[in-house]
Protein backbone atom coordinates (compact mmCIF):
# COMPACT_ATOMS: atom_id res chain seq x y z
CA UNK A 1 0.00 0.00 0.00
CA UNK A 2 0.68 4.04 -0.20
CA UNK A 3 -0.61 6.32 1.20
CA UNK A 4 0.10 10.16 -0.84
CA UNK A 5 -0.38 12.53 2.34
CA UNK A 6 0.48 16.40 3.11
CA UNK A 7 2.75 17.07 6.26
CA UNK A 8 0.16 18.42 8.52
CA UNK A 9 -3.13 17.99 6.42
CA UNK A 10 -6.23 15.63 7.38
CA UNK A 11 -4.17 12.61 5.67
CA UNK A 12 -1.91 12.26 9.21
CA UNK A 13 -5.56 10.53 10.18
CA UNK A 14 -4.48 7.84 7.51
CA UNK A 15 -0.98 7.53 8.65
CA UNK A 16 -2.04 7.02 12.24
CA UNK A 17 -4.59 4.19 11.29
CA UNK A 18 -1.96 2.66 9.26
CA UNK A 19 0.21 2.28 12.14
CA UNK A 20 -2.33 1.45 14.23
CA UNK A 21 -2.93 -2.14 11.86
CA UNK A 22 0.66 -2.71 11.62
CA UNK A 23 0.35 -3.60 7.94
CA UNK A 24 3.56 -2.15 5.83
CA UNK A 25 2.78 0.83 3.66
CA UNK A 26 5.19 3.20 1.94
CA UNK A 27 4.49 7.07 1.72
CA UNK A 28 4.45 9.40 -0.69
CA UNK A 29 4.33 13.48 0.02
CA UNK A 30 2.18 15.50 -2.34
CA UNK A 31 2.83 19.23 -2.87
CA UNK A 32 -1.07 19.72 -3.55
CA UNK A 33 0.28 23.24 -4.50
CA UNK A 34 2.13 22.41 -7.69
CA UNK A 35 -0.13 19.02 -8.25
CA UNK A 36 3.46 16.72 -7.69
CA UNK A 37 4.25 14.15 -5.81
CA UNK A 38 8.09 13.42 -4.34
CA UNK A 39 8.41 11.10 -6.79
CA UNK A 40 7.62 14.04 -9.88
CA UNK A 41 3.95 12.12 -10.40
CA UNK A 42 1.40 14.21 -11.49
CA UNK A 43 -1.18 13.99 -8.70
CA UNK A 44 -4.44 14.92 -10.66
CA UNK A 45 -3.71 11.89 -12.42
CA UNK A 46 -3.81 10.21 -9.32
CA UNK A 47 -6.46 11.77 -7.61
CA UNK A 48 -8.32 14.55 -9.71
CA UNK A 49 -9.43 16.70 -6.87
CA UNK A 50 -5.89 17.34 -6.28
CA UNK A 51 -6.20 16.75 -2.46
CA UNK A 52 -4.82 14.00 0.04
CA UNK A 53 -5.40 11.41 1.29
CA UNK A 54 -5.10 9.10 -1.69
CA UNK A 55 -4.50 5.60 -1.11
CA UNK A 56 -3.02 3.15 -3.45
CA UNK A 57 -3.88 -0.34 -2.12
CA UNK A 58 -2.11 -4.07 -2.95
CA UNK A 59 -5.14 -4.66 -5.87
CA UNK A 60 -3.65 -1.23 -7.76
CA UNK A 61 -6.63 0.57 -6.86
CA UNK A 62 -6.96 4.39 -5.48
CA UNK A 63 -8.84 5.28 -2.98
CA UNK A 64 -10.17 8.92 -2.12
CA UNK A 65 -11.66 10.85 0.34
CA UNK A 66 -11.07 10.19 4.61
CA UNK A 67 -13.81 8.32 5.60
CA UNK A 68 -13.69 6.06 2.96
CA UNK A 69 -9.59 5.31 3.11
CA UNK A 70 -10.27 5.15 7.03
CA UNK A 71 -12.68 2.44 7.12
CA UNK A 72 -11.13 0.09 4.15
CA UNK A 73 -7.69 0.45 6.60
CA UNK A 74 -9.99 -0.42 9.34
CA UNK A 75 -11.64 -3.53 7.74
CA UNK A 76 -8.31 -5.11 6.23
CA UNK A 77 -7.26 -5.67 9.91
CA UNK A 78 -10.92 -6.05 11.91
CA UNK A 79 -8.62 -7.88 14.63
CA UNK A 80 -7.75 -4.33 15.71
CA UNK A 81 -11.32 -2.93 16.43
CA UNK A 82 -11.04 0.01 14.80
CA UNK A 83 -14.08 -0.21 12.62
CA UNK A 84 -17.20 -1.91 14.13
CA UNK A 85 -18.70 -4.89 11.72
CA UNK A 86 -20.78 -3.68 8.75
CA UNK A 87 -24.09 -3.46 8.77
CA UNK A 88 -24.54 -3.16 12.84
CA UNK A 89 -25.89 0.25 14.32
CA UNK A 90 -22.11 0.56 15.14
CA UNK A 91 -21.06 0.63 12.01
CA UNK A 92 -23.51 3.35 10.92
CA UNK A 93 -22.47 5.29 14.16
CA UNK A 94 -18.82 5.18 12.87
CA UNK A 95 -20.18 6.65 9.79
CA UNK A 96 -22.08 9.47 11.05
CA UNK A 97 -18.99 10.66 12.95
CA UNK A 98 -16.76 10.51 10.41
CA UNK A 99 -18.81 12.26 8.31
CA UNK A 100 -19.63 14.58 11.06
CA UNK A 101 -15.19 15.15 11.32
CA UNK A 102 -15.16 15.55 7.47
CA UNK A 103 -18.21 17.80 6.64
CA UNK A 104 -18.15 19.75 10.41
CA UNK A 105 -15.65 19.85 11.89
CA UNK A 106 -12.99 19.88 9.12
CA UNK A 107 -14.58 22.15 7.23
CA UNK A 108 -14.95 24.69 9.69
CA UNK A 109 -11.15 25.03 9.95
CA UNK A 110 -10.75 25.27 6.33
CA UNK A 111 -10.74 29.11 6.50
CA UNK A 112 -7.20 29.28 8.02
CA UNK A 113 -5.45 27.33 5.30
CA UNK A 114 -7.00 29.10 2.24
CA UNK A 115 -3.97 31.40 2.13
CA UNK A 116 -6.12 34.31 2.91
CA UNK A 117 -5.56 36.60 6.16
CA UNK A 118 -8.98 36.28 7.98
CA UNK A 119 -10.04 40.28 9.30
CA UNK A 120 -10.66 40.37 13.23
CA UNK A 121 -14.50 39.90 12.52
CA UNK A 122 -13.80 37.33 9.84
CA UNK A 123 -11.74 35.15 12.79
CA UNK A 124 -14.63 35.67 15.41
CA UNK A 125 -17.23 34.28 12.98
CA UNK A 126 -15.00 31.28 12.18
CA UNK A 127 -13.74 30.42 15.63
CA UNK A 128 -17.81 30.80 16.45
CA UNK A 129 -18.70 27.75 13.91
CA UNK A 130 -15.33 26.06 15.27
CA UNK A 131 -16.79 26.32 18.51
CA UNK A 132 -19.95 24.97 17.94
CA UNK A 133 -18.65 21.92 16.53
CA UNK A 134 -16.23 21.41 19.47
CA UNK A 135 -19.24 21.92 21.88
CA UNK A 136 -20.72 18.45 20.11
CA UNK A 137 -17.79 16.41 20.39
CA UNK A 138 -17.52 17.88 24.29
CA UNK A 139 -21.07 16.50 24.50
CA UNK A 140 -20.17 13.16 23.09
CA UNK A 141 -17.66 12.87 25.86
CA UNK A 142 -19.84 14.06 28.64
CA UNK A 143 -20.58 10.64 29.24
CA UNK A 144 -17.44 9.34 30.20
CA UNK A 145 -16.44 7.33 27.45
CA UNK A 146 -12.30 7.94 26.39
CA UNK A 147 -13.01 7.74 22.84
CA UNK A 148 -15.81 9.28 20.27
CA UNK A 149 -17.97 6.16 19.78
CA UNK A 150 -16.91 4.46 23.01
CA UNK A 151 -14.57 2.71 25.28
CA UNK A 152 -12.46 1.64 22.06
CA UNK A 153 -10.64 4.16 19.62
CA UNK A 154 -11.83 3.77 16.37
CA UNK A 155 -10.66 5.32 12.88
CA UNK A 156 -13.15 8.42 13.74
CA UNK A 157 -10.93 9.11 16.61
CA UNK A 158 -7.79 9.26 14.18
CA UNK A 159 -9.36 11.73 12.31
CA UNK A 160 -10.62 14.25 15.00
CA UNK A 161 -7.34 14.31 16.44
CA UNK A 162 -5.75 15.27 13.33
CA UNK A 163 -8.62 18.04 13.08
CA UNK A 164 -8.84 19.18 16.23
CA UNK A 165 -4.73 19.30 16.76
CA UNK A 166 -4.76 21.96 13.73
CA UNK A 167 -6.25 24.14 17.07
CA UNK A 168 -2.66 24.79 18.16
CA UNK A 169 -1.59 25.86 14.62
CA UNK A 170 -3.94 28.77 14.66
CA UNK A 171 -4.16 29.77 18.39
CA UNK A 172 -7.17 28.51 19.18
CA UNK A 173 -7.91 27.33 22.63
CA UNK A 174 -9.14 23.87 23.94
CA UNK A 175 -9.24 24.53 27.42
CA UNK A 176 -12.69 25.61 27.12
CA UNK A 177 -13.51 22.02 26.73
CA UNK A 178 -11.88 20.08 28.86
CA UNK A 179 -12.89 17.36 28.11
CA UNK A 180 -12.24 17.41 24.44
CA UNK A 181 -8.45 19.39 25.46
CA UNK A 182 -8.30 15.79 27.37
CA UNK A 183 -8.88 13.60 24.69
CA UNK A 184 -6.53 15.39 22.25
CA UNK A 185 -4.14 14.62 24.84
CA UNK A 186 -5.23 10.96 25.49
CA UNK A 187 -5.04 10.12 21.49
CA UNK A 188 -1.62 12.38 21.26
CA UNK A 189 -0.04 9.60 23.36
CA UNK A 190 -1.05 6.62 21.51
CA UNK A 191 1.88 5.15 19.97
CA UNK A 192 0.33 5.06 16.29
CA UNK A 193 0.70 8.65 16.70
CA UNK A 194 3.76 9.46 17.92
CA UNK A 195 5.25 7.79 14.95
CA UNK A 196 6.52 9.88 12.20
Amino acid sequence: MKLYYKPGACSMAAHIVLNEIGQPFDLEMVDTENGTTEMGSNYRQINPNGYVPSLLTDTGVIITENPAVLQYLGDLVPEANLVPANGTIERTRLQEMLNFVSSELHKAYAPFFSGETLSPPARIKVETGIARRIGFIESKLSDGRQFLLGADFTVADAYAFVVLNWSGFIEFDLQQWPLVNDYVKRVSQRPSSLKP
